[in-house]
């Protein structure tokens, strides 16, 4: 390739006319982006867009049908991983891809011991050692380097990912969703990471839900619809809304939210009294009403997954009571609790909430068989109306009822997840970041059933970390700090300052003192502040 003086410069990356077909469906449909050196190119879309396929590609595990990929002006075949990582590609997960068991030296090098490309070589502790510390201090990880990695916090994760990454001298570095399980401070740190390789010639390709993540670190933004590519916008041409609609094809009114309406005075549904969690110093005390969303606020390990799994009968209380419609309710199990209408959708969708082999059917019907089955035979008719059913109610993008969980994409996942609980018509529906790594227009959806089921007088106990969500969807927030509830805020001046206070034990915040100097906030016992 012959360059003038007038040519422009030549991508770090071209990826041109990307297709990719898994069975009945066109994951990617002529796929074209580019990557300059020193580049920060965020890549959005609604879940299904087809953004982890072409990461994939470009990350070596999984070829195109179609198309070309280009680093530095010439074409490449990336044959696999080990392929891509050696011309320069790195691709970290959202499920980050470290061994707990093993120190942090021992991760960032972890199928990367040696150069020689022979068996049997021994390790060169010195010289890998020296190389961690100076990956370690690059990324800004202070700690020692035989820490295991089973003892860092996901922050601290993040940056041996990121030191694995650069110690195979990588030129460009996919960042899937890294805030998703970040605290906000951890997310500052990364942030100052991601701007130091900016600065260092590399390119970074980011791929979040988050717009205000994109809208502080990309100097571009690449959109994706349907395994389009749809167009580009320069960080200076781009905002919210602008990047929304190109996201789902039409503007989305009122920014995701239902509108709230008043309801009637309702009955309590769930009466929490004195529940003992384990690992709680004291016991918590709250109230949800039949028909409302009540919201759970709190900084990551505050207690509110322990607390709902403890409501939900996946771990036993150590103490206290609770009611459910007026009548005595303490869990021996999950069984039981479903039994009696108590249902959760958990934070780890792919862990906790689905059989990813398994079919949307399968996963659907699999919390009660027994309502699927006669003279211990299944009825599979039944099993595949209740999923079409809950398929065309979520609007669940799927070729087939018969589609493995698995090849879902995030959404549709969490999709299923609710779908299967929503089928058995619960009292009280559990929901544990339900829209964690959910694109924009999948968010608004869910948002829109979560104001349906409450009207039609279901209980949701939504856990989330987005301060927006819990603003948005709340009618009544609870907010926990060091696993004991803080306050109990109602809907009429709830404000992100009022939660903040209460959620990192702050004191000073204007019209907020009472309990550990929060302003009127009254009345703590045991657990429960009334405000």
């Amino acid at each position: 390739m012959t360059l003038t003086p007038d040519s422009p410069p030549v991508p770090l990356l071209a990826m041109r006319g990307i297709v990719k077909r898994f069975p009945g469906v066109t994951a990617l449909a002529g796929v074209s982006l580019s990557l300059r050196a020193g580049e920060v190119l965020a890549v959005v879309g609604e879940n299904g867009a087809g953004k982890s396929t072409l990461m994939k590609i470009l990350g070596g595990a999984c070829a195109p049908d179609e198309g070309q990929i280009v680093i530095d002006g010439a074409p490449v075949a990336l044959r696999g991983v080990r392929e891509a990582r050696r011309l320069g590609v790195a691709l970290i997960h959202q499920e980050l891809m470290l061994a707990p068991n093993l120190d942090i030296a021992a991760n960032i090098f972890l199928g990367n011991e040696g150069s020689s490309g022979r068996l049997l070589v021994p390790l060169r502790r010195e010289e890998l050692s020296t190389r961690a510390a100076a990956l370690m201090r690059r990324v800004g990880l202070s700690l020692p380097q035989a820490t295991p990695v089973s003892a860092l916090t996901a922050g601290q994760m993040q940056m041996v990912e990121i030191a694995k990454a650069l110690s195979v001298n990588a030129r460009i570095i996919i960042m899937d969703e890294p805030t998703s399980s970040l605290t906000a401070g951890e997310s500052r740190e990364l942030f100052a990471i991601v701007r130091k390789l900016r600065e260092d010639g590399i390119g970074i390709i980011y791929i979040s839900h988050r717009m205000d993540d994109v809208m502080s670190l990309a100097d571009r933004i690449a959109v994706l619809r349907d395994g389009r590519h749809v167009g580009d916008l320069p960080r200076a041409e781009a905002t919210h809304d602008r990047i929304v609609t190109m996201m789902v094809g039409r503007e989305l009114s009122g920014r995701y939210f239902p509108e709230k309406r008043e309801r009637p005075p309702r009955e309590p549904a769930l009466v929490v009294s004195d529940l003992l969690v384990p690992g709680a110093p004291a016991g918590v005390s709250f109230t949800a009403l039949a028909g409302e969303v009540l919201g759970f606020a709190g900084l990551v390990g505050s207690g509110r997954t322990e607390l709902m799994q403890a409501i939900f009968g996946a771990t036993r209380a150590l103490g206290g009571a609770m009611t459910l419609g007026g009548a005595p309710y303490l869990p021996r199990s999950t069984r039981d609790a479903i039994d009696r209408g108590v249902c959760l959708a958990p934070e780890d969708r792919k862990r906790h909430g689905l059989v990813l082999p398994m079919t949307l059917v399968e996963n659907t019907s699999l919390p009660s068989l027994a309502r699927y089955s006669r003279w211990g035979w299944l009825r599979r008719e039944a099993e595949r109306r209740v999923a079409r059913d809950e398929v065309a109610r979520l609007r669940i993008k799927t070729p087939t009822l018969d589609q493995r969980a698995v090849n879902l994409s995030g959404g549709n996942q969490q999709k299923v997840v609710l779908g299967k609980w929503l089928s058995m018509s619960p009292r009280i529906l559990i929901l544990d970041e339900p829209t964690r790594g959910i694109d924009v227009g999948t968010k608004a959806e869910i948002y829109r059933h979560m104001a349906a089921l409450v009207d039609e007088g279901m209980t949701l106990l939504m856990v989330s970390s987005d301060m927006e969500e819990i603003l948005g969807m709340s009618d009544r927030v609870v907010v926990m700090h060091e696993r004991r509830i803080r306050g109990v805020l109602p809907r009429e001046g709830l404000t992100q300052e009022r939660i903040a206070a209460l959620m990192t034990g702050s004191a000073g915040v204007t019209g907020v003192t009472g309990v550990t100097g929060v302003t009127g906030v009254t009345g703590v016992t045991g657990g429960e502040v009334a405000v």
